[in-house]
C-alpha cells in the first residue's frame, strides 16, 4: 500500500508557522531542560524486581505476527493518522495554536486520539527506520506546541473558543474533572512525549509534555485541587515521564492521584453523572475488594497504581489489587479475556453476569488489561498473570482490528445475530467511530508487543510469549543472545537457540501455559469438561530433559550454555472443550472450543443452516483440526460433523451473518 498521508496532512506554511514557535519554545526552555538532565533510562532504585527485556531489544521473525506489525506499520498508523485528518483531530490543534481558523470540531477528548498514534507511531520508528514519518511527526509535533497556552495548558475544545467549548466544557478550567478529560488527555501526551523522546532523541514533544506536567503538579496535589481524573491515565503518563527525567515530583503526582481516588476530602465523591463506583471513586484503593464501573478506566487505574506501587515501595495498594484481580478472573472475565459486560455503562457488571450477545468487551478494556496483567508479573513473577495476557491477546484484543489493519470493533461480542448493528451502529467491522478510542489504542500496542515477551531478574530469564525472534538480554555476567523458531499458536513445538560466540551462565524459565497445564484461567470460572492432560516435551541438543513445572515455569539452569545449544520444547495441542461455572446463566448447557491459546467460534458463513441453533452432541461428535493455508491469509480450523469452527480473532472478515463462541450441547439418551 502505497504511504500518501505524509504529505498531505500538513500544510507547508502552517509547518513553518509551527516551527519558529517551536524554536522560540525550545530556546526559553533550554535552562529548564538542563536543569532537568533528561535521560534515558530510569534512574529509580526501587522498581519492579523483575525487569521487562525492552522491545527493541527483540526483533519478531514470526509467521504469525510479522505480517500483523508490518501491517500495523505501513496500513493501520498511516490510516489512523488520515482519519484524525479528515475528522479535524489534527486541525483542533492548528486552530488552537492561531495557525488556522475555525472552530473546535469533534468530541472534547478527541486531542488524545491523536497522543496515541503518535505513540504507536514512535514504536514504530524505535524499531524501522522512516524518515517520512518522523518528518511528518515533527511537523505535527510543531502544531501541538503551538496549541499549547503559556503556562502549559493544553487543551484544544477549551483554548480555541471558551465559549464555544465542545459538550459544554465552558470557560474555566478544572470545573468538571469528572467528565472533560483534560487529565485523561495529557496522560496520552505524557506516554506519547516518552515514546517519541526514546525513539528519536528529540525533545520537541517532551518539552511540551513537561511544561503540561509542571502545570498540573502546581495545581493538583495536597492543600491545593484535590480532584482526581474522571478517566485514569495520567497516573500511567506520569510514571513514565518520571522514568524517562527522574523527576519524582511526577511520581508523587501520580501517586496522589492514585490515594485521592475514592477520598472526599477535597472533592466530591457522590454527585455527578459519573461519580462513585463508575468511576472507582466510591473508596479509597485500598479498601477496594471488587471491580466496578467503567472498564477500561478501572484497568488503567490499576495498571498505574501497581506502577506506583513498585516504584515507590507503597504495599498498602496490594491486598486490594489481588483482591480485585481476584474479582475479575474468577467471576467477571470472558473467555476470551475480555472485560465489561454491561454496555450501559461499559463496564463490570454483577458476580457471573456475562451475556454474550450484548457482551461490550471493548476493545480498549482487553488493552488494559493487558497492561495490568504484565506489570502484576513483574512485580509477582506469578504465572496466572501472564496468562491472562495471552488469552486476553490472541483473542479479544487481536479481534479488534482487522487483518487487513483499517476496520475495527468497539465492542466485541461472543454471539451475533448477522442483524443487529452492535458495533456502534453497524453489523460487523467499522473504518472509525466518532469516539475512536479503540483504533488509536490498537496502533500503540501491536509495535509494542515485543516488550511483553521476555522478562529477566538477575541471571533468569522469563520466556513468557512464544513468538519467533532474535534477542539479546542482558544479565548479570553479560548478555544472553537468543533466537526463537516456532509455528505458534497453530503449532506448540518451540526452538530456542544460544546464539552467544562463547559459553554464558543462565537459567532459562520456559512458561507453560495454562492451556498446557489443564488450566482455562486461574479459578473456576471455566474448566475442561475432559481429563485429558497435554503432553510437555523439552529436549537439550535432542537429549531428553525434566519437565518439572514449578510455579507455571520448567526451569532449566546451566551454567555453561555453549553457542548454537538447541532447547525444544513441545506443547501438545488437543482440541479442548470448556465450560462454565454454573452460576453463569448465559452458558447454562453450552460448551466453547479451544486449541492452543486461540478460543474458537462458529460463524454462518461456514454453517449455513445457521450457528445459534447448532446442537453438538455431548457424545461421538469427533472433532479434527485441520490448518487452511488459503483462507484469510492461513488459519486453524475445526471441523466436525455437525459444526465448523474458526478462530474468534479472525470472525466477521467474509460474510455477514451468525456467530457464536458458545454453542448450544446436546445431551446424550
Amino acid at each position: 500500500m502505497k504511504n500518501t498521508i505524509w504529505p498531505n496532512c500538513l500544510s507547508s506554511s502552517l509547518v513553518r508557522n509551527a516551527f519558529v514557535f517551536v524554536l522560540f519554545l525550545m530556546t526559553s526552555c533550554k535552562e529548564k531542560i538542563t536543569e532537568t538532565e533528561v535521560a534515558k533510562t530510569s534512574v529509580t532504585q526501587l522498581d519492579y524486581p523483575i525487569q521487562p527485556v525492552p522491545f527493541t531489544s527483540v526483533a519478531i521473525r514470526d509467521d504469525f505476527w510479522t505480517p500483523r506489525l508490518e501491517i500495523n506499520r505501513k496500513v493501520t498508523i498511516p490510516y489512523n493518522f488520515q482519519k484524525c485528518k479528515e475528522t479535524g483531530r489534527l486541525r483542533n490543534f492548528a486552530i488552537a495554536g492561531g495557525l488556522e481558523e475555525g472552530d473546535f470540531e469533534g468530541i472534547f477528548f478527541n486531542d488524545s486520539d491523536v497522543f496515541k498514534v503518535i505513540e504507536g507511531a514512535s514504536y514504530s520508528l524505535q524499531v524501522h527506520s522512516d524518515p517520512q514519518l518522523e518528518s511528518f511527526l515533527d511537523e505535527l509535533i510543531a502544531k501541538i506546541a503551538a496549541a499549547q497556552e503559556d503556562d502549559g495548558y493544553l487543551y484544544t475544545n477549551r483554548t480555541i473558543n471558551p465559549d464555544k467549548a465542545a459538550d459544554g466544557a465552558g470557560e474555566k478550567r478544572w470545573t468538571n474533572l469528572q467528565t472533560y478529560h483534560e487529565l485523561y488527555n495529557v496522560g496520552h501526551l505524557y506516554e506519547a512525549a516518552a515514546a517519541h523522546f526514546q525513539a528519536t532523541e528529540k525533545r520537541s514533544l517532551l518539552e511540551v509534555a513537561l511544561k503540561n506536567a509542571d502545570l498540573i503538579d502546581s495545581v493538583f496535589g495536597p492543600g491545593k485541587n484535590m480532584g482526581v481524573p474522571g478517566h485514569q491515565e495520567i497516573e500511567i503518563g506520569l510514571v513514565k515521564l518520571y522514568r524517562v527525567t527522574g523527576e519524582k515530583r511526577y511520581l508523587d503526582l501520580a501517586k496522589f492521584f492514585i490515594d485521592q481516588r475514592g477520598n472526599a476530602e477535597g472533592h466530591n465523591t457522590t454527585e455527578g453523572k459519573y461519580a462513585g463506583k463508575y468511576q472507582q471513586d466510591h473508596v479509597p484503593l485500598t479498601e477496594q475488594e471488587e471491580a466496578v464501573g467503567h472498564s477500561v478506566r478501572a484497568g488503567y487505574f490499576y495498571a498505574g497504581a501497581t506502577d506506583v506501587a513498585a516504584l515507590t515501595g507503597e504495599t498498602a495498594y496490594d491486598e486490594a489489587l489481588d483482591k480485585i484481580w481476584n474479582d475479575i478472573v474468577h467471576q467477571k472475565i470472558y473467555l476470551t479475556g475480555g472485560i465489561g459486560a454491561e454496555p450501559k455503562h461499559e463496564g463490570f457488571g454483577p458476580d457471573y453476569e456475562l451475556p454474550n450477545a450484548t457482551a461490550y468487551t471493548e476493545t480498549c478494556a482487553a488493552i488494559a488489561l493487558m497492561l495490568w496483567n504484565h506489570r502484576m508479573f513483574l512485580k509477582s513473577g506469578d504465572v496466572k498473570y501472564m496468562d491472562v495476557f495471552e488469552r486476553t491477546l490472541y483473542n479479544g484484543f487481536l479481534a479488534g482490528v482487522s487483518l487487513e489493519g483499517n476496520t475495527f470493533f468497539y465492542p466485541n461480542p461472543l454471539e451475533v445475530d448477522g442483524v443487529s448493528k452492535f458495533n456502534q451502529g453497524v453489523c460487523g467491522r467499522s473504518p472509525w467511530f466518532d469516539c475512536s478510542c479503540c483504533p488509536v489504542n490498537v496502533v500503540r500496542i501491536l509495535p509494542s508487543l515485543p516488550g511483553y515477551m521476555y522478562a529477566v531478574k538477575g541471571n533468569e530469564v522469563y520466556v513468557n510469549l512464544y513468538i519467533g525472534n532474535e534477542t539479546e538480554i542482558p544479565l548479570e555476567n553479560g548478555n544472553l543472545q537468543l533466537s526463537q523458531t516456532t509455528n505458534y499458536p497453530w503449532e506448540g513445538s518451540v526452538e530456542l537457540e544460544i546464539l552467544n560466540k562463547k559459553t554464558i551462565s543462565a537459567v532459562l524459565k520456559l512458561r507453560v501455559p495454562g492451556w498446557a497445564r489443564n488450566q482455562v484461567m486461574d479459578g473456576d470460572l471455566y474448566r475442561y469438561n475432559d481429563n485429558h492432560s497435554p503432553a510437555i516435551v523439552v529436549t537439550i541438543n535432542g537429549e531428553p530433559s525434566k519437565t518439572l513445572i514449578e510455579n507455571g515455569y520448567i526451569t532449566l539452569e546451566n551454567d555453561t550454555w555453549s553457542p548454537n545449544d538447541k532447547i525444544n520444547i513441545s506443547f501438545e495441542m488437543p482440541i479442548r472443550k470448556v465450560v462454565s461455572h454454573e452460576l453463569v446463566a448465559a452458558n447454562e448447557g453450552k460448551i466453547a472450543l479451544e486449541r492452543g491459546p486461540l478460543v474458537y467460534c462458529a460463524e454462518e458463513v461456514d454453517n449455513p443452516k445457521g450457528v445459534l441453533g447448532i446442537q453438538i452432541p455431548e457424545e461421538g461428535e469427533e472433532l479434527n483440526y485441520s490448518f487452511d493455508s488459503e483462507l484469510l491469509g492461513g488459519i486453524g480450523k475445526i471441523n466436525g460433523q455437525t459444526i465448523t469452527a474458526v478462530p474468534y480473532y479472525s470472525w466477521a472478515h467474509r460474510e455477514i451473518g451468525e456467530m457464536s463462541v458458545w454453542l448450544k450441547q446436546k445431551s446424550t439418551p
